[in-house]
């Protein structure tokens, strides 16, 4: 019986750019691999299962579409274990290296299972599908494919006089005396070492001091260059990685001839492999023994999509909370209604939810050991969640790539994602359980009236106050070895940066009432509390204007703890109000240190100048402001008196809008609202200068707005008011550590991340911690260790 639909005019074989969804189930995580296989549409591409749940007979029945590619893979027996990758970019290994795999056209209208695939269009079209890039094949490539490429600075480098230089004046730094990872300035020829690198690698960031004082942007690495004419090469103007098309005539102006050199070090990305290589938490026991693998319900690993772990911890910390678990989680209900499952978030995050919650993905892989000598169960495969991962990135400038990002940046873009979708009655939008209102009261010293102001939040970013070991605290003995000791720092709680979080603070400000110049006391409070209350500590410090991690370790208990202490009363009795009418505390002048800005005066600042670099610095290190001049000589505004950024009435109403988008960017950076408001205020407007003032004022709480949508930001929607009260004012409250997540590193943007959680497992009859690594799942061991460096926690009201 033949096919009546093999010649649709519908039919034809997919374009390069189009997605085609072959490998795994759009609404669920059943994939090729699964006995029945898996159907791909040969009209729109979409992929369905076929088995218990067969959502191919339900994109049949909802879209029509008759023809459909039945694909099924099963493994091959393998005697060894795949290479392991060791270069940047690599040749991918192809399905045929790793799968059996075979396939058949069914038609559904017509009821045959096996239809002639050499008839009407098939032939074309069956061969586009089997040809075309998958998601996961396109996000595993790009995971160790990094594509560099010229700027305007290494297409056309201003160079000086040529000369040759001499061979021994590329032995060491010109300003130290180290002899490995120099840099040749390929503008005037001056050779400086890079920053420390992974490995061991010495640096002083010479190199980058000699771009400071000269603005030459672009350096050559001399170890990495080739005599196929490759090196590193970077733009310190750019901060990137470059490449430069002309580098062999570049070099040659100073006498460097590249076929005679040899590469003697190891390239950028060479590090960048091995350090990417090397991040990993420790999957044993002190004494050696290999941590339990974990498998079931809610306990489902995600795999590692290349640098995809950011993701994979705030989701399966978010998943294991029951307010997510029920907004997305429905076994056996129908999918949603949608044209293109996966480009609907909706769909996504059921799919995902099914994913982690229903356990029927999580069971050992023989072909996933626990380590190379290990006789017992090994890990489970993971679900690789690239449609996820596609949705939620799409459009932005950071998420939509493959390299790490921020965790917490993460999390508060999934929530603004979250929240602005439909949730449509019964369902609620998971993320008003994190949501919270604080309440600032502000008092002035003089006449001690009062003005309380309140703004929603759905987080909050506390600093963790640094407090270093001297030498002798940390190893008595180096200094008689004469040996570098790592630097320690003191443990704090969690209750004393939540202490500092809420702490009173004076604020030079004029009184709108009575005129005092006196200042105010200022301190932020919870109006109400949130179900979820997630933290993010902050430990980072500024170096040469870069957000550096300091490991400082935060005691928080397992046990429950009261959240009284930090809440706002409210306007009490006998307190006077002062006057909403008078705002004249946001124009309040600056006055910079005098002893700061006469030591920069001295040194030959402009006034007007070294005002700008106090206020954007603390107002009190003249050395840290005269490092924010040199790295803003070229500002075009830097002679410009200071402007505060003040909010008058006559204010337009186009700037408001600004300042709101600001902030909302601010948030995404893991800034709260109020200081977020604040820093913008405070500089004007500018974006970067806020940020450095963000740094460089951690404590500081911010400003509040008056009640309304105007005061709201980051993933507050703007019809929050429609959802209902933030948090709950049933005190008192009581909040208890249910999850966390590590990140091991220098920096967030590097490194690895994984998510710990507080789970009653199976057998146990007290709650226990589950380590999610990645597509690891294992019972944690030492986790009052992890505890202490977590980057975000999530706290939950019992």
């Amino acid at each position: 019986m033949s096919c009546r639909h093999v010649s649709d005019s519908a039919l034809r074989a997919p374009a390069p750019s189009e997605a085609v969804y072959r490998e795994d189930c759009t609404q669920c995580f059943d994939s090729i691999d699964d006995e029945t296989g898996l159907d791909v549409c040969l009209y729109c591409f979409n992929g369905a299962c076929t088995g218990e749940r067969n959502h191919s007979a339900l994109h049949h029945t909802s879209r029509g579409h008759p023809l459909v590619l039945n694909i099924r893979r099963t493994k091959k027996e393998r005697d060894e274990p795949p290479q392991k990758i060791s270069k940047l970019a690599i040749a991918a290994e192809t399905e045929a290296d790793r799968y059996d795999t075979k396939s058949r056209v069914v038609c559904y209208d017509c009821k045959i299972d096996d239809v002639d695939v050499t008839s009407g269009k098939l032939p074309q079209v069956v061969e586009g599908v089997k040809a075309a890039l998958t998601f996961s094949r396109h996000e595993e490539v790009k995971a160790w494919e990094q594509i560099l490429d010229p700027c305007e600075h290494t297409l056309n480098p201003v160079q000086e006089q040529s000369r040759q230089i001499e061979s021994q004046a590329l032995g060491h730094c010109s300003m130290c005396d180290l002899k490995e990872n120099l840099w040749l300035c390929l503008e005037c020829g001056n050779l400086g070492c890079g920053r420390a690198q992974f490995g061991g690698v010495g640096g002083n960031s010479h190199g980058l001091s000699h771009y400071e004082a000269s603005k030459h942007a672009v350096a050559v690495k001399l170890g990495s260059i080739t005599y196929e004419g490759t090196a590193d090469v970077y733009c310190y103007s750019c901060n990137e990685e470059r490449v430069d098309p002309e580098l062999g005539a570049h070099l040659a102006h100073w006498g460097i001839k590249i076929a005679q050199w040899k590469k003697t070090e190891k390239s950028l990305t060479e590090l960048q492999i091995e350090q990417n290589m090397s991040w990993d938490f420790s999957m044993s026991t002190e004494d050696g023994k290999e941590l339990t693998p974990l498998f079931g319900p809610g306990l489902t690993g995600l795999k590692n999509l290349g640098n995809s772990c950011y993701m994979s911890s705030i989701v399966q910390c978010l998943f294991s909370l029951p307010e997510f678990a029920v907004r997305y989680h429905h076994p056996g209900s129908t999918p949603p209604a949608s044209v293109k499952p996966a480009e609907d978030l909706e769909t996504q995050m059921r799919k995902l939810a099914d994913g982690l919650l229903s356990g029927r993905y999580s069971y050992p892989d023989r072909e996933v050991s626990l380590s190379e000598h290990s006789k017992g169960t090994g890990y489970q495969k993971g679900l690789a969640p690239a449609m996820f991962k596609h949705l939620i990135g799409r459009g932005h400038e950071e998420f939509s790539t493959m390299r790490q990002q921020d965790a917490f940046e993460f999390l508060l873009h999934l929530f603004k994602l979250v929240t602005r979708s439909s949730h449509a009655a019964p369902h609620r939008d998971p993320v008003q359980a994190f949501r919270f209102v604080l309440e600032q009261r502000l008092q002035c010293l003089n006449c001690k009236k009062v003005r309380y102001r309140t703004d929603e939040q759905d987080n909050i970013s506390v600093a963790v106050p640094v407090r270093r070991k001297t030498r002798a605290a940390v190893e008595p003995d180096s200094a008689e070895r004469g040996t570098d000791a790592k630097e320690e720092f003191e443990a704090v709680s969690m209750e004393e940066c939540l202490d500092i979080f809420t702490g009173e603070e004076i604020v030079e400000l004029t009184c709108s009432s009575c005129g005092s110049k006196d200042g105010y006391s200022k301190r932020s409070l919870f109006k109400t509390f949130p179900e979820v209350l997630a933290v993010n500590a902050r430990r980072f410090e500024l170096v040469n204007w870069i957000p550096t991690k300091l490991d400082v370790p935060v005691v928080v208990g397992d046990g429950p703890f009261s959240f009284d202490p930090y809440r706002s009363h409210g306007l009490q009795p006998g307190e006077e109000p002062l006057p909403e009418e008078a705002k004249a505390e946001t124009s309040a002048a600056f006055v910079p240190d005098a002893a700061a800005i006469a030591q920069l005066e001295g040194m030959g600042f402009p006034r007007v100048r070294g005002e700008k670099a106090l206020h954007a610095t603390g107002n009190a290190d003249p050395e840290a402001a005269m490092n924010w001049l040199f790295s803003h000589m070229d500002d075009p505004d830097i002679d410009n008196p200071l402007s505060l950024g003040t909010t008058a009435a006559g204010a337009g109403g186009a700037s408001a809008a600004v300042d709101a988008e600001k902030i909302e960017n601010l948030g995404a950076m893991g800034f709260a609202p109020p200081q977020a408001r604040k820093a913008l205020k405070e500089t004007g407007g500018d974006m970067e200068r806020a940020v450095e003032w963000l740094f460089s004022h951690p404590d500081d709480q911010g400003e509040f707005e008056d009640d309304g949508p105007q005061g709201k930001a980051g993933a507050l929607a703007a019809d929050q008011n429609a959802k209902g009260p933030a948090g709950s004012n049933n005190w008192p409250a009581t909040f208890q550590l249910h999850a966390i997540v590590c990140h091991k590193g220098g920096s967030i943007h590097a490194g690895h991340y994984v998510a710990f959680i507080r789970k009653r497992l199976e057998g146990d009859t007290e709650e226990s911690w589950a380590l999610f690594n990645d597509e690891k799942v294992v019972k944690a061991s030492d986790v009052e260790e992890m505890k202490k460096f977590a980057y975000v926690y999530f706290f939950k009201c019992v």
